[in-house]
């Protein structure tokens, strides 16, 4: 681990679509200094300033950096990874953690047997809807949790062309799932389509169960007009939805009067109670990430998502996607 008080010599490959957006917190984030950018593709979107861009790892590894953002296509992960860690840098890679589990497996170890930290960008853990979903799941609020259902649809993102939409967007609901509900998954059962004439699935649905019990739902696509990051938590005392979209939090009470209407009364098991929308600080997600990093390569309490559980993630949506090839449901 870094030494405590230390300003952190920051490193970032890759400064496309999402390569910008860290460039631009990692100069926000105290304690971190933005020290040197590679990208062989140039700098698209001016993003440098006083900086060189570098040609590729090696030069960046050569600037004496302390730790490094992987922000290059999913293909590109290990090879990226597996030079970080033989050089000692700690590396946070963008999601997915790689382009198949066997060589999550190998980045995860790498980072492991040298005692570095290996952090994977599930960003969606850090929107501030799910933060405090997951403080007052914690708290008991909500009693036993019964089941997660989400949905995240939306046009095609032009950034995208070496994955399908299950490892670029239903790894965001299967890493918050578990997380949301402390607990791995246990089995799940797809089901994908592919209509955009791409050789990856630009739809898929997943039904499962997670170890603890908790039964999950997951619908997401590329293929709609609108865009849509809802995650729904029903448990025995109602129901929580968190717009990520919008950072928004709303609670859906059980009803404490008893209804009147026979036929309403007789078809629900709870009756509707109080609507509450939270108010509570929403910070942008990916400084908070930025900041949780930070303070894992400085050793502190941190809540990063490691790479480990980028690996069982992975594992999971791989998980769907044989399930949706074979037709049967994939138990891990």
């Amino acid at each position: 681990m870094a030494e405590a008080g230390k300003v952190l010599r920051a490193g970032l490959l890759g400064v496309g679509m999402m390569g910008r957006h860290h460039a631009r917190v990692l100069r926000e984030v105290d304690g971190v200094e933005l020290v040197a950018i590679a990208d062989p593709g140039g700098d698209p979107h001016g993003v440098a300033g006083d900086l060189e861009i570098l040609p590729d790892i090696d030069a960046l590894v050569a600037a004496g950096i302390d730790m490094a953002i992987v922000a290059v296509p999913t293909r590109f992960h290990e090879d990226a990874a597996l030079r970080l860690a033989e050089a000692g840098v700690h590396t946070l890679v963008e999601k997915p953690i790689a382009h198949s589990t066997e060589a999550g497996r190998r980045m995860t170890d790498a980072f492991a047997s040298r005692g570095l930290v290996g952090a994977v960008g599930h960003v969606e853990r850090f929107n501030p809807a799910l933060q405090e979903m997951r403080r007052r799941l914690a708290a008991g609020d909500l009693g036993e949790v019964y089941q997660i259902a989400t949905r995240r649809q939306s046009t095609f993102p032009q950034r995208i062309a070496d994955v399908g939409v299950a490892k670029d967007l239903a790894s965001h609901d299967i890493d918050l799932t578990a997380w949301v509900a402390q607990s791995d998954y246990a089995h799940v059962f797809a089901q994908t389509t592919f209509k955009s004439g791409r050789e990856y699935e630009d739809m898929i649905t997943v039904t499962g169960r997670l170890a603890n019990g908790v039964i999950v739902n997951h619908l997401v696509n590329w293929l709609t007009p609108m865009k849509e990051r809802i995650t729904v938590v029903t448990g025995d005392r109602g129901t929580y939805i968190a717009d990520t979209a919008t950072g928004d939090l709303t609670f859906y009470a059980n009803g404490t009067f008893p209804l009147e209407w026979d036929s309403v009364s007789s078809f629900r098991g709870v009756s509707e109670g109080d609507v509450t929308r939270y108010s509570f600080a929403k910070r942008e997600p990916l400084r908070v990430e930025h900041e949780a990093f930070r303070d894992a390569v400085l050793g502190k309490p941190s809540e990063v998502v490691t790479m480990e559980q980028g690996l069982h993630t992975l594992l999971v949506v791989e998980g769907a996607l044989e399930s949706a090839n074979s037709g049967q449901s994939v138990a891990f």
